[in-house]
C-alpha cells in the first residue's frame, strides 16, 4: 500500500474524539496507538484489543508520526 493510500487512513473531525487524530474516523486516537506501543504493546496484542483495526491501521501511525517529527525543526537556544 502508498504511503499516500495509509496517511489517508488517518482522519480529522471535530465531532471525533475532539478533533484529533483518529484511525478511519473510529474512537481510536493516534496518541492510544503510539503510547500503547511506547508502553511495549505489541501489533498483534493491539490488533486483538481492537479487532476493528487492521494492520495497515498501525502502518498509518506510524507514517504519520514520523511525518510529523520531519516537520519538526529544532533552534539551538543561546
Amino acid at each position: 500500500m502508498k504511503k499516500e493510500d495509509l496517511l489517508n487512513r488517518i482522519t480529522l473531525n471535530p465531532e471525533v474524539m475532539v478533533g484529533k487524530p483518529t484511525i478511519r474516523g473510529l474512537r481510536i486516537t493516534v496518541e492510544q496507538i503510539l503510547k500503547a506501543l511506547a508502553g511495549g504493546v505489541t501489533v498483534a496484542e493491539l490488533l486483538d484489543d481492537y479487532p476493528e483495526l487492521e494492520r495497515e491501521d498501525i502502518q498509518a501511525v506510524l507514517i504519520y508520526a514520523s511525518e510529523l517529527v520531519n516537520e519538526e525543526q529544532v533552534f539551538a537556544v543561546k
